[in-house]
């Protein structure tokens, strides 16, 4: 008896096969927010792009390994296919609005660091440039381009870009005793909906000491 008198829980299930039924899909305002995959390529013919990519994360500490993801065949994947290098830049709350111009569909011979209004300075190791008002850049060398599958194994026109990091820039303001301040950069992270961002700042910090 006493169960009937609890208050029922009501939830929104969907399989993803068969659609959200919401006005907007909520799978990447729940994965959220995400950090910016702002990816640095050059062409093989010498034309420099850069690109935002909301699909994206460091997956390992030893050696450093970043990774984004594609939908499609786009320039950056492609460049990075030819010349197994770019660069990773962090993407803050002051460089936004250039990070947003940078994401226009425009042809491959157009150079999306012009379009944007963003100087570029020279990387050491590898060929394409990074943004020279970015406070972090990674410079990368691919390791592994896959093209995505689902479950029954049909091939998806998303392609999962694996790159290590083998020079790393740090604008030495951003460190503090030898301690890299996350929220000092005002990054920038994707929230969810057509327009959905979120900037970390120090108001928002909690620590937490892992047990044992």
């Amino acid at each position: 008896m006493c169960s009937s008198l609890r208050p029922m829980t009501e939830w929104h299930f969907y399989q993803p096969r068969d659609g959200h039924g919401l006005a907007h899909d909520p799978l990447n305002a729940i994965v959220a927010p995400r950090p910016i995959g702002w990816i640095g390529s050059r062409s093989a013919d010498g034309v420099a792009n850069l690109a935002p990519y909301s699909f994206f994360n460091l997956v390992n500490y030893t050696p450093p390994l970043i990774a984004f993801s594609s939908q499609g065949w786009k320039d950056s994947v492609a460049n990075i296919d030819a010349t197994r290098e770019f660069t990773w830049n962090l993407a803050t709350r002051d460089l936004a609005e250039a990070m947003n111009a940078s994401s226009a569909s425009v042809p491959p011979e157009v150079d999306e660091f012009t379009l944007a209004g963003l100087a570029t300075a020279p990387s050491r190791l590898v060929a394409p440039p990074r943004v020279a008002a970015s406070p972090v850049s990674f410079e990368c060398r691919l390791t592994q381009l896959i093209r995505l599958t689902t479950q029954e194994g049909r091939e998806l026109d998303q392609w999962l870009v694996i790159g290590e990091a083998v020079g790393i820039h740090i604008k030495s303001s951003m460190l503090e005793d030898g301690v890299y301040q996350t929220a000092r950069a005002r990054p920038i992270l994707r929230g969810g909906g057509p327009a959905d961002y979120f900037a970390i700042t120090e108001d928002a910090l909690f620590r937490m000491r892992r047990p044992g």
